[in-house]
């Protein structure tokens, strides 16, 4: 069994990069205390609009020891998503790229325990626990620790190497690692994001106001979307990539090549008529098991009438 914690980081790095990983990253489980000072500003401003969910488990957001007890290390991977192929029919309604894949919680969670057993058989027994962007664990800011990205101005962790379109999951543990190193922010004083956000929901740099961002209405709101989102939807009726499609970092991102990600079928075939003839049925048989099922039949219903 390997003990020695820079060895143990160098052979779980090797394994991840061998499992489709396209990076992965490890810090030390400490308390996030920068984090949880944005987080509960931005909280008691309203910033999240109606996503009640974010007030909830506040200390387990930002302490992994609440998560997994004598938690020590939290090992990030990082996986590009960006689309080998894109929608056909430039003016059919948009789909943010993260959502063209059956669900991505499942597909990396797959190859997490894989990277888990490895740890377990080479390493001993550990105490751990697998998170894929579904438990109150901040994953742009462990990635950040690890020094697989920074976090942008348009509030997404970016890499060096992947660039935005990224989806992260972990591993947080009671193994002792050497953590990685943070790098730098390679923003420099470029704005396009907050330039091209068609609702202005880019307050500043790293600050976003949740109650204007076409993403949060398209998928989040289970309400009816305001008439000051009326007229600025850009076509658009999951999600929204403006910020990451104008961003330098993004220009020569190579397509994915992780195992399990394959566009839904039929999905990036579909024309503006396809989309308004949908029935609950076919939305039902097509889209269950995808990102779409979030938003559900009424919702994109209900954006396809905004979309303009």
């Amino acid at each position: 069994m390997e003990t020695d914690p820079k060895r143990c980081s160098i052979l779980i790095r090797e394994e991840a990069l061998r499992l489709g990983f396209d990076d992965c990253g490890i810090s030390a489980a400490g308390k996030l205390d920068r984090e949880e000072t944005f987080l509960n500003r931005w909280l008691e401003e309203g910033r999240h609009a109606c996503m009640g969910y974010m007030e909830r488990n506040r200390i387990k957001r930002t302490d992994p020891g609440k998560l997994v007890a004598g938690a020590r290390s939290v090992i990030s991977v990082l996986v590009n998503y960006y689309p080998p192929r894109f929608q056909e029919d430039p003016s059919a309604p948009v789909v943010s790229k993260y959502a063209y894949y059956p669900d991505y919680h499942g597909i990396i969670k797959s190859r997490l325990h894989l990277l888990l057993d490895y740890i377990d058989q080479h390493m001993g027994p550990v105490k751990a626990r697998i998170f894929v962007d579904s438990a109150p664990v901040l994953e742009r800011a462990w990635a950040a620790r690890s020094g697989l990205g920074w976090i942008g101005k348009n509030t997404l962790l970016i890499s060096r190497k992947c660039g935005s379109f990224v989806f992260l999951g972990e591993i947080i543990c009671d193994l002792e690692l050497a953590p990685g190193k943070e790098i730098p922010d390679y923003c420099g004083q470029c704005t396009r994001c907050i330039d091209a956000c068609p609702t202005g929901a880019l307050l500043a740099p790293r600050l976003l106001d949740a109650s204007r961002c076409i993403s949060y209405h398209t998928i989040e709101n289970r309400g009816e979307i305001p008439e000051s989102m009326h007229g600025k939807m850009q076509n658009r009726i999951f999600g929204c990539d403006i910020c990451q499609d104008v961003c330098p970092w993004n220009r020569k991102v190579r397509p994915t090549s992780f195992p399990g990600l394959e566009p839904v079928p039929g999905l990036l075939e579909m024309t503006t008529d396809d989309w308004e003839a949908l029935d609950e049925t076919t939305f039902s048989n097509r889209f269950t098991g995808t990102s779409l099922e979030r938003t559900g039949y009424r919702g994109i219903k209900r954006n396809l009438k905004l979309r303009k």
